[in-house]
């Protein structure tokens, strides 16, 4: 779904955008455990994704825990930010994807999909922002 700004009028009447923005979050299960201890390969992933969804990339961290063990990582973007927990010997990685702007989280969660290959995915999404 496609959102556009909220034009809010200031003290100064200039037009500001208002914060609102989609927030998703993303349970993944049943994915094959080398898929979520590679550290490099799930940075590239995330990235891809933010791109997918038309967000811009400023800054990612990603840090393995060892061998045959999960990853965590950040993407912080202009319009906020995607992060990944993995737990390898779950089979499992919890998605947290927060975009506002013209950028569509949908997207950056479809490629994560298609890349990680889970058996199930549990999705709650939350519109962010004033009412």
């Amino acid at each position: 779904m496609k959102r556009e700004a909220i034009p809010v009028l200031c003290a100064t009447s200039v037009a500001v955008h208002a914060p609102s923005g989609t927030h998703v979050l993303a349970d993944l299960s049943g994915i094959a455990a080398e898929k979520l201890c590679d550290c490099g390969a799930l940075e590239a992933l995330l990235r891809s994704a933010a791109e997918a969804a038309e967000a811009r990339v400023l800054f990612s961290h990603f840090h393995a825990f060892g061998e045959g063990q999960g990853v965590t990582g950040v993407v912080l973007l202009a319009e906020s930010h995607i992060t990944i927990h993995t737990w390898p010997e779950c089979g499992f990685a919890a998605a947290d994807i927060f975009m506002c702007g013209k950028a569509q989280p949908e997207l950056a969660l479809a490629l994560i999909e298609s890349a990680l290959q889970p058996q199930t995915t549990h999705i709650h999404t939350a519109r962010r922002g004033p009412p």
